[in-house]
């Protein structure tokens, strides 16, 4: 909670091309005080003593990532930005080995609790304090500066989890069932405000998923033969919106080229092709993308990392994405954690689908990208010991945990 609301909750609007000069101001300082603060948290409560719980191939992976995109740093044009994103990156890889060999299911129920608090408040001091927006955003809601790009994934990570504890055999809730039809209608409302196609795309997707997967044959067969006329009633019932919100009031031009991510992705294929194997090094899409379009980063998860990281890059970020679901589609043939598996399923379905116009799965130090690794950490420790009892030993005392 501390890495996402330090990367992502701005109390001023600051240039990108502020960032990849190396600029620092107050928000930067706090910032990378607060990862130094994690990082220096790990340590001491924590330690070099071995885990409770051996790694999986996914935590495996998920480090092999991490290490090469900091390694890139040796090779970026921006060093300066990118060693403190590298750095940042490594921070948030270490909190998802303690959390994938330490936590609990229990654990990350609480954090699945605080986060939907978070961004459910978030949108009551966005509606209550509407600050300055940019030309570009002028009709789209968002909190504070966080942009509606960002705003939609966090509303579309909130409203999956709320949805996930709110279907019957879910995850245990820790609220009365009120407060989870309530935070799925302001995280769905303000999802449609923010205009932000890619995280409204990718929440439709992410919430088939999870409610395909979350029950088994019988609920999938249930889920379909309700689904289906439902879409077909909301199609047929609110076309004018629907296409309103698709367009967005964008002329044809704006829509053939998804917003100029056309003329972006051609320019980083012509960037990829010089560098091909080991990419450009870390942050290096934002400086080449501004300095030769005006827009910064990739716009895709992967034409970002295939610029930054060559085709290495790629091959281990989608063996990372292939991996995790692999284990998590397995896991939801596990009645006793097939809820949780199906929930992390339909959060990764969301973040590839966002990720097919946001880069930012791909980069560090922003809500995709940490949500990324503690949804690797959780599909760890839902893998560890579905069934069971596990002792716990901290604080002088000991707890027997069930878990299943």
């Amino acid at each position: 909670m501390a890495l996402v609301l330090a990367s992502e909750y701005k109390l001023r609007s600051r240039g990108i091309g502020e960032a990849i000069s190396g600029g620092v101001d107050t928000q930067i300082l706090v910032e990378i005080g607060v990862y130094g603060l994690v990082a220096v948290y790990l340590y001491r409560r924590f330690g070099i003593r071995s885990p409770r719980r051996t790694a999986s191939i996914a935590l495996v992976l998920a480090w092999i990532f991490a290490l090469y995109v900091a390694m890139s740093v040796m090779w970026t044009p921006y060093p300066q930005f990118a060693v403190v994103r590298a750095a940042q990156l490594l921070v948030t890889a270490s909190v998802c080995q303690v959390v994938a060999t330490r936590a609990t299911r229990e654990d990350l129920h609480r954090l699945a609790h605080a986060f939907v608090g978070l961004v459910v408040v978030s949108v009551g001091i966005g509606v209550a304090m509407p600050l300055q927006r940019t030309p570009n955003t002028q009709d789209r809601f968002n909190w504070l500066y966080v942009h509606p790009v960002t705003a939609g994934i966090f509303l579309g990570i909130a409203l999956l989890l709320a949805v996930a504890f709110l279907l019957p055999g879910g995850p245990p809730r820790r609220w009365r069932k009120g407060f989870y039809l309530i935070a799925v209608g302001v995280t769905g409302a303000a999802l449609i405000a923010t205009g932000t196609r890619g995280a409204a795309a990718g929440c439709v997707v992410g919430l088939a998923v999870l409610l395909l997967c979350s029950r088994g044959p019988r609920g999938r067969a249930e889920m379909l033969l309700f689904a289906i006329p439902v879409g077909a009633l909301a199609v047929l019932a609110f076309p004018d919106e629907i296409i309103a919100f698709a367009t967005r009031g964008e002329s044809a031009e704006q829509l053939e080229s998804l917003n100029s991510r056309t003329d972006l992705w051609t320019l980083a294929l012509d960037a990829a092709m010089k560098q091909p194997l080991f990419g450009n090094g870390i942050s290096s899409a934002r400086g080449l993308f501004l300095e030769e379009i005006g827009l910064g980063g990739g716009h895709n998860a992967f034409v970002n990392i295939l610029v930054e990281g060559g085709v290495v890059g790629v091959v281990a970020f989608a063996g990372l994405c292939f991996a995790v679901m692999v284990v998590q589609l397995s896991l939801t043939r596990v009645k006793e954690v097939r809820a949780e598996a199906a929930l992390l399923l339909g959060l990764m379905a969301f973040l590839l689908v966002d990720a097919l116009t946001a880069e930012m799965m791909a980069a560090s130090a922003n809500v995709a990208s940490i949500w990324l690794f503690l949804i690797i950490a959780w599909t760890c420790v839902i893998a560890g010991k579905p069934v069971g009892l596990e002792k716990r030993h901290g604080d002088d005392r000991t707890q027997v945990i069930a878990r299943g």
